[in-house]
């Protein structure tokens, strides 16, 4: 038995989300379908995060079990020609039988883009949400200060019963404009449920001058969903990339005698 680690891409608009469910095709379930037509066995596969219907990633992560024979790094070369094309792995490898990947120390990288002009371009519909609404990029840098460090955001995040710890840290946040295309990079070491979103729904309603840029700490301190902005939509949002800062967790263990 190994453990093998992929770091998977996918465009999640034809998706309903990472995670299985009855009400339609997930790329979870994809993977699964076609690793087991690979390998011959009965895979499910572990995420390290769960994204919604419609998000993107170029980078998230995924494990699995198996007594197959096939070397590690050759199984994205198979599943490649597998999967459908908005599917992609990017790599596998072996890792340690105890590694999971959503119980390990991670850092966490999201983008959301926004797509700011007066008309819509219908060829960023998919990758991007559209405002006509004039935004104060500097505004929204001033609001994102204040969400830098470790707070309790409950107020940027939808209610989850399971969930009992809303205590996150935020590393950076970086907001800049290119041409009519606005970026927010948000590295962390954990999200909780739609919070990248609603940070970027409040800082838009702050560069629409709704919400002032110190209003931010109050937000924060009220710890009430209501306080904070809507949730933006699905599909300007990415998950870049999730490191492993333990790097002793990315190759299988050796047991020595002494």
């Amino acid at each position: 038995m190994k453990r093998v680690k992929l770091i998977v891409a996918y465009d999640g608009t034809n998706y309903c989300g990472w995670q299985i469910q009855p009400n339609g095709v997930t790329v979870e379930e994809m993977l699964n379908h076609h690793l087991s037509q690979l390998l011959q066995e009965p895979i499910k596969v572990i995420g390290a995060s769960r994204t919604d219907a419609g998000v993107h990633a170029l980078g998230n992560v995924a494990v699995f079990d198996t007594e197959a024979r096939m070397p590690a790094d050759k199984i994205s070369y198979a599943m490649n020609t597998r999967l459908p094309a908005d599917i992609r792995i990017l790599d596998s490898m072996e890792v340690a039988v105890n590694f999971h990947p959503r119980k390990s120390r991670t850092i966490k990288t999201y983008e959301y883009c926004i797509y700011n002009r007066r008309f819509p371009d219908p060829t960023k519909r998919l990758y991007s949400y559209f405002t006509y609404y004039s935004l104060d990029i500097e505004k929204m840098k001033t609001a994102a200060s204040y969400l830098v460090g470790t707070h309790d955001f409950k107020s940027f995040s939808t209610w989850k019963a399971e969930v009992t710890d809303t205590v996150r840290t935020i590393y950076e946040i970086t907001i800049t404009k290119e041409n009519d295309l606005i970026r927010i990079h948000i590295r962390g070491n954990g999200f909780l449920y739609h919070m990248v979103r609603i940070i970027a729904g409040t800082l838009m309603q702050v560069g629409q001058g709704i919400i002032r840029p110190e209003e931010i700490e109050k937000i924060l301190e009220k710890k009430d969903r209501n306080a904070a902005g809507p949730t933006a939509r699905p599909e300007g949002l990415t998950l870049v990339s999730i490191e492993y800062p333990q790097e002793e967790w990315t190759e299988p263990l050796i047991f020595q005698e002494k």
